[in-house]
């Protein structure tokens, strides 16, 4: 199939509450975006990314599709075997919507797109082999070996975030107890501030005011972020375990891929100026041979929420 002289693809961001869908050039330009609501049933879903795709196409000459999809793929990319805030489970997805949008379709894993987005026109770009840590509700990760997506026997690597730190310690909604992403996510952040909030040293600590009687909701990572900035005893505290965590976790994504880079992504990267320099610090003496061999660069990503639309557009194109 020749491509137009100026070649769009459609990227969709498939979440559990919103999907948005963007057209989006060979530069990795958005030029027009559009979002609705996630349906939750299979039919309505597929339904609903036809009539996007079908506006979008109304004005610009579309050549592939691409998902993002949080979930888990199959290796070839060609089924949804499980993702947990969407109605698909082990589907033909791509075949189907080809078959319902007459256009070629490229599904990938929603960190996996937002890495390749980084890669070809974000903060990663020139580097082969590197890692994304998302850090949003939980931890999401990719890893780009070799300038590819690297993704396992049977689809799923890699998963830092379901790594167990923490033997028998806080319950995680994957089933395990102490996963990597209890103590070092955007969730993490209230659960920690929960409880240090027990402790006498903080008794004067407005952020324990508003943690009082809430439910959890109702204080967020953000909140505890612009707490620790204003100064406030608990918030820096529950900053500094954050920081002791990511460190931890950097060194061990180091000391088991060797990665040139190391790019910290999702909503909690908004904040990095807070604890990055000292997560880097952690990590360069927790690494093997600390000393004595090259540490990864760390930086933070690029293209924000739109990484994974970017991304997974490209991948479409490409498989063109």
């Amino acid at each position: 199939m020749p491509l137009n002289p100026t070649s769009y693809a459609v990227g969709f961001d498939i979440g559990g509450t919103n999907m948005r869908a963007g057209v989006i050039d060979e530069t990795g330009r958005i030029v027009k975006s559009l979002s609705a609501p996630s349906p939750h049933t299979t039919h309505a879903i597929e339904q609903g990314i036809a009539s996007l795709t079908a506006q979008l196409q109304a004005e610009f000459p579309i050549d592939a599709v691409g998902l993002a999809v949080a979930g888990f793929l199959d290796p070839d990319c060609e089924r949804v075997r499980f993702a947990p805030h969407l109605p698909w489970r082990d589907e033909p997805v791509r075949s189907r919507l080809e078959d319902l949008l007459q256009l070629p379709v490229r599904l990938e894993h929603d960190a996996n797109s937002a890495a390749w987005g980084e890669y070809q026109f974000g903060s990663a770009q020139g580097e082969d082999n590197w890692v994304l840590l998302a850090l949003g509700t939980g931890v999401g990760a990719a890893l780009i070996a070799d300038g590819k997506i690297y993704r396992g026997a049977y689809g799923t690597a890699p998963e830092f975030g379901h790594l167990r730190v923490v033997p028998n310690g806080r319950p995680c909604p994957c089933g395990k107890r102490g996963c990597l992403e209890r103590y070092c996510s955007g969730t993490a952040l209230v659960e920690t501030a929960r409880e240090l909030a027990a402790q006498p040293i903080f008794a004067d600590s407005e952020l324990l005011k508003h943690l009082d009687g809430l439910a959890a909701t109702d204080v967020s990572g953000k909140t505890i972020a612009q707490a620790a900035r204003e100064g406030d005893s608990l918030a820096l505290a529950v900053m500094a375990d954050f920081t002791t965590w990511l460190g931890e976790a950097l060194s061990i994504v180091a000391d088991v891929l060797d990665p040139g880079l190391i790019v910290i992504g999702g909503g909690v990267s908004q904040d990095a100026d807070l604890y990055l320099p000292a997560a880097v610090e952690h990590f360069s003496t927790r690494i093997v041979g600390a000393g004595y061999r090259p540490v990864a660069r760390v930086g933070t990503a690029q293209l924000g929420a739109d990484a994974g639309m970017i991304g997974v557009s490209d991948l479409a194109r490409k498989a063109l």
